[in-house]
């Protein structure tokens, strides 16, 4: 297992008459291999928060279900940034397969075994492990994206492959109403995503590749004659962890910086995302459908404003992430003061506010996985993507799902609220610093 994990070798360069065209067929071979191979982890990843509503008719608290549904994050956290080291010395082409693979027989598993929602311990155990295979999809795709398109080009692509989050996280939605027509069972939430997730494997491991090098063509820079500033030839051979840890990413300020920024998105993200279903039966008066409706509206509703957020970086603040990520965050902070305040009885605005949150959170989240790979060089890429993913899941995430959950329980729906506008601000703050950091290679 270890050796087929490992980085693919170099292979003889190819003539110079097909490292052209073999380059181009390949960059978009490969981009549809990260693409759904990602979107597929959205699949099997927050199934859980569309069972919610069922399982507290059966008995279970909201408070009970957030620690189950923590489990998720705190493993994907650690596993982001443990996996991302791991990653950092592995072919992606098995890497993010294998993750995936493992995560789909988890959720099929809580749609087949009647004991795997039987306690909260239970519960908590298989959705940790499913957080440590999660943690597999993000850093091979970062890997690949810094290997195989150059620094002036990776605002666009990153900003197109980061609507991934969207599609497979919006995919569950009509997936779980296709379920409930067919089979009149919630428990559908689960394995109906899990067995497309077995296909959209099957479909990475054909397309993805490792290195250009591994395939007979010249490292990215060379073929594009586009080497950034302090580029060596070195920074094409592997880093040791060590290396890759104390050299690149644990001495890096503005990456600390985005980490710590991303704990408050992620909270924001996942405390509208995770408890949306509920929210809206409780509060709003939604039906179950009504409900994974805009569940799915949230998501996709992130397409256009991550493609719009990565044009305006790229073109408008030319570069500048920092600034770009606080415009944003002030338009999430606007609507999710409408999202909470409208009064009941007006459905439209709900979903207005609701989609507006979704289109301008998944602009920052994307702007900090980009900066975290334009802060090192490409061979620490998984590494520190990682380290942004830990601080946003075991801190955000968790809190998302976690506290969130026993807020609500003891202060309601207006105490969950002000902790979700509370990360607005700090998210803010946190991205201050940023605005004038300059990029490494």
């Amino acid at each position: 297992m270890i050796g087929l994990l490992a980085p693919a070798a170099a292979r003889p360069s190819l003539p110079d008459a097909n490292i052209d065209p073999v380059y181009r067929r390949l960059r978009w071979q490969i981009f549809l291999g990260i693409f759904i191979g990602y979107a597929g982890y959205y699949l099997v990843r927050k199934n859980f928060s569309l069972a919610m509503p069922a399982l507290i008719e059966e008995g279970f608290s909201r408070g009970q279900l957030g620690i189950a549904m923590s489990g998720v994050a705190v493993a994907y956290g650690i596993s982001k940034f443990v996996m991302g080291t791991v990653s950092d010395r592995s072919n992606p082409r098995y890497f993010l397969p294998l993750g995936l693979l493992i995560s789909a027989a988890v959720m099929l598993l809580f749609g087949f075994a009647d004991w795997a929602v039987s306690s909260v311990g239970i519960m908590f155990t298989l959705l940790f492990i499913n957080g440590w295979a999660q943690g597999m999809g993000w850093p091979p795709c970062g890997r690949t994206m810094v290997h195989w398109w150059s620094r002036s080009e990776r605002g666009g692509v990153v900003s197109l492959w980061n609507v991934a989050h969207n599609v497979g996280g919006g995919a569950i939605g009509p997936l779980f109403i296709l379920g409930m027509a067919w089979f009149d069972d919630w428990r559908s939430a689960f394995y109906l995503p899990a067995l497309v997730a077995c296909a959209v494997a099957l479909f990475a491991w054909a397309t993805m590749r490792d290195t250009p090098q591994s395939c007979g063509l010249p490292a990215i820079e060379a073929w594009r004659n586009e080497y950034p500033e302090g580029y060596q030839q070195q920074h094409e051979q592997e880093l040791s962890t060590r290396e890759i840890l104390f050299n690149h990413v644990l001495n890096n300020r503005l990456l600390w910086c985005i980490a710590l920024a991303n704990v408050f998105v992620y909270f924001l993200r996942y405390g509208v995302l995770d408890w949306a279903p509920v929210f809206l039966q409780e509060n709003k008066g939604f039906a179950v459908n009504s409900s994974s409706w805009a569940y799915f509206l949230y998501e996709w509703a992130g397409i256009p404003g991550t493609l719009l957020c990565g044009w305006l970086s790229d073109k408008v603040f030319r570069g500048n992430r920092g600034i770009t990520g606080i415009v944003f965050m002030l338009l999430v902070t606007v609507f999710t003061l409408l999202y909470w305040l409208n009064p009941p009885g007006h459905p439209a605005i709900d979903m207005t506010a609701l989609i507006a949150i979704g289109f301008f959170i998944y602009g920052p989240v994307m702007l900090i996985g980009l900066q975290a790979l334009e802060l090192v060089p490409k061979k620490a890429a998984g590494t520190a993507a990682g380290l942004t993913g830990l601080f946003g899941y075991l801190g955000g995430s968790v809190a998302a799902s976690a506290l969130l959950g026993f807020s609500v329980d003891w202060l309601g729906w207006n105490g969950g609220f002000a902790l979700l506008i509370g990360a607005c601000v700090l998210a803010t703050l946190m991205l201050l610093p940023t605005v004038k950091g300059a990029r490494t290679v």
